[in-house]
């Protein structure tokens, strides 16, 4: 009895353990609204990627050559480089040369651009320009979710974010009014 444990109790143990260590490490970001990713980040930009990932100062960093397009958020200087970890489970972002890009990112102490997928990093859409001086004009409100119905706001400086009516996360934001209560704007991509 004592042998067939050590045969096949002992490495399942061992398995399950090394299992739960490998998923312990395994990226997780909250779902947050596209406006509360850009408030809460050091720096926003459009920039286009001008060369493929080359490997980091760090061990599990990765780098990409960025030209920047224009400043959305934070200090103005020249960012020339984004830095992100290597592998998607530790929260590393994969970009595409040649594409623009929306990029929300943290400043390192060195003052480079670090991004991660919980930052809000997307291809650059002409309807961002509009959106961003609105999720600027909102940076005071707070966006709650609403997972499952019936959900309400405790103050008027909150948005009820349902992602259900007109794809809020795409195509909306969350401003303050002149009287200071915020509410969703909606950016209509038809111009009207």
């Amino acid at each position: 009895m004592m042998s067939w444990m050590k045969c096949c109790v002992f490495p399942l143990v061992l398995l399950c353990m090394w299992q739960l260590q490998e998923g312990a490490q395994a990226c997780t970001c909250p779902y947050d609204h596209p406006q509360t990713q850009f408030c809460q980040s050091d720096v926003a930009i459009k920039a286009k990627v001008v060369s493929k990932a080359t490997a980091g100062e760090l061990k599990y960093d990765i780098t990409y050559d960025i030209k920047l397009t224009k400043i959305l958020k934070g200090p103005i200087r020249h960012y020339d480089t984004v830095c992100t970890a290597s592998s998607s489970a530790a929260c590393g972002v994969t970009l595409n040369k040649g594409v623009e890009y929306f990029i929300t990112g943290q400043l390192k102490p060195d003052g480079s651009l670090r991004v991660s997928s919980c930052n809000y990093v997307v291809p650059w859409m002409s309807s961002h320009d509009i959106l961003v001086e609105h999720f600027m004009m909102g940076c005071d409100c707070k966006i709650t979710r609403c997972s499952s119905v019936p959900c309400g706001i405790g103050s008027p400086t909150e948005c009820l974010w349902t992602n259900t009516i007109d794809e809020q996360d795409k195509q909306s934001a969350c401003i303050k009014k002149s009287d200071g209560s915020c509410s969703w704007y909606r950016e209509e991509l038809n111009g009207h």
